[in-house]
């Protein structure tokens, strides 16, 4: 239901790419991809969320809504892309 939510908000708002689910792996995997290990323990990933949220100017609330999850794809994606750009 997330997903779906967050597409049509990006839809309305410009957002051009999918907005991945606010599954707890697919969050884990986001943030490794920005560098930051987060365990499996459910507060570690609350605190992470937080952390990003307070980092990137979104309300911090711990929730990985729409808004929150697009703009964690979004630097992971601009980190994956570092990366390659760097190893070739």
């Amino acid at each position: 239901m997330l997903s779906l939510v967050g597409n049509a908000v990006g839809g309305l708002i410009g957002w051009s790419e999918q907005v991945p689910p606010a599954d707890p792996e697919v969050l884990r995997g986001l943030f490794a991809d920005l560098g930051v290990r987060v365990g499996t323990d459910e507060a570690e990933l609350d605190e992470a969320v937080r952390y990003f949220q307070s980092r990137t100017g979104l309300p911090v609330d711990g929730e990985a809504g729409p808004r929150t999850v697009h703009l964690l794809a979004r630097y992971a994606t601009e980190a994956r892309e570092m990366t390659r750009i760097r190893a070739a």
